[in-house]
């Protein structure tokens, strides 16, 4: 019996080290540091401790059971809507097993999800060179890019800063 080409499912504890592998993964294909052992160790905490902080999904391929792609779902809050928002942190797939249907998969889990639990929208970003990502979610998923919201980000060092400044 032939087996399909990937499969989703929510990660467990079972699977941190691939989670954190795959992590790793978009770390380097963004050009970024990967996360270090302490974070590491929180990462692995934050999805699957007591109360975790968000909800880790994973893609493995079909035949070898290979983890191939993850996504990090994690819930906001809109107060105009008065619902809860849907967030994609992540959403990450090898890139021999792009063009699949995998981030086709993952977005229509997290679609599922967000209208079974009352969200009033589903929130992402990317970053502005990859036009792949972006094509996809306008074109494939008919997602509307927000100009009209700029994305700000203090880091724990701006933080940091800011409080050694301020009384």
């Amino acid at each position: 019996m032939p087996h399909p080409a990937y499969r989703i499912r929510k990660a467990t504890l079972q699977d941190a080290s691939d989670f954190v592998h795959l992590v790793c993964s978009l770390a380097r294909f963004e050009n970024l540091p990967p996360p270090d052992t302490a974070a590491q160790t929180r990462l692995v905490q934050d999805a699957f401790g007591d109360r975790p902080r968000f909800e880790s999904w994973l893609a493995f391929d079909g035949t070898s059971n290979k983890p191939i792609g993850y996504a990090i779902w994690l819930n906001t809050y809109s107060t105009f809507l008065a619902r809860p928002s849907l967030y994609l942190e992540d959403l990450f797939i090898l890139p021999e097993f792009r063009s699949l249907g995998v981030g086709t998969a993952f977005m229509s889990q997290g679609i599922r999800m967000a209208h079974e639990r009352g969200c009033g929208r589903i929130e992402w970003t990317t970053l502005d060179w990859n036009v792949r990502a972006q094509t996809f979610y306008e074109k494939k998923l008919g997602a509307k890019r927000r100009e009209e919201w700029l994305l700000y980000r203090m880091t724990r060092e701006d933080m940091e800063a800011w409080m050694a400044k301020t009384p």
